[in-house]
């Protein structure tokens, strides 16, 4: 049996009077793409909080590589080669690209008052996770709010792979994106996987679901309904899970 690489155990949460999860349990395996669907208020952002380090469990554990976890900040996560991505990517429309790559982690010379940042190896780095990726933006000098919805989803998927993330997870990745956008940023979903990292991704698009996943977790009212490979089930099925009617 392989050993998941993140595993939660039990996971409880509740803010004041709304229990927003009830032993939750979730399994993610290296190479894996895990779809997490459930309707608004399902639980399903608590939990990837929980796992990212924005939240602390009221009871159950986190796992990383077999070993239990706990985070008690997103950076105790990234430190651990968790990288998550929020629908709001939060990038800097102001800054570059290769700026946004890097923000808040610049690379730079000297110390304190005397720190200069290291311009041009930020550039040629960022250059080089983008073209590894094979993701296409017009510089990586071109401001962020040049950038379309795909391209700039393209650029925080770069930041999370450019420091060494093992585990990656996006919510709603393709919310408001064309058609030729969303299934680009598909595509660097599966090229994601194919180089050895493991994906959660949060959708509301059964399609784009269906089209990258190879596991289906369902949340209903903060609880874990059913769980189903792709491969096994059908868009019927995960629906009606997801809205509380049996499937047939």
């Amino acid at each position: 049996m392989r050993t998941p690489i993140l595993r939660a155990v039990g996971i409880w949460k509740r803010f004041g009077a709304v229990q927003a999860l009830q032993d939750v349990s979730l399994d993610l395996y290296a190479r894996e793409v895990l779809g997490l669907v459930g309707d608004n208020g399902a639980g399903k952002s608590t939990l990837i909080k929980i796992l990212s380090g924005v939240y602390l469990p009221d009871r159950g554990t986190v796992e990383l590589d077999g070993r239990p976890v706990r985070f008690t900040s997103p950076r105790d996560a990234r430190a651990m080669g968790i990288e998550t991505i929020y629908q709001d990517l939060a990038l800097a429309e102001n800054i570059d690209v290769a700026g946004n790559i890097f923000l808040g982690r610049e690379l730079g010379y000297g110390w304190g008052v005397l720190r200069v940042l290291a311009r041009h190896r930020m550039e040629e780095e960022a250059s080089r996770v983008l073209d590894r990726l094979e993701i296409v933006v017009p510089s990586v000098r071109t401001l962020v709010r040049s950038l379309s919805g795909g391209q700039r989803q393209a650029v925080a998927i770069g930041r999370a792979v450019y420091w060494d993330a093992r585990i990656v997870i996006m919510d709603e990745p393709t919310a408001a994106l064309g058609v030729r956008e969303r299934a680009r940023v598909l595509d660097l979903v599966r090229r994601l996987r194919e180089g050895g990292v493991a994906v959660i991704m949060i959708s509301h698009s059964m399609p784009d679901v269906f089209a990258v996943c190879d596991r289906i977790l369902v949340l209903r009212r903060g609880v874990k309904v059913g769980e189903r490979r792709t491969a096994e089930t059908s868009e019927e099925e995960i629906v009606r899970l997801m809205v509380g009617v049996e499937a047939a």
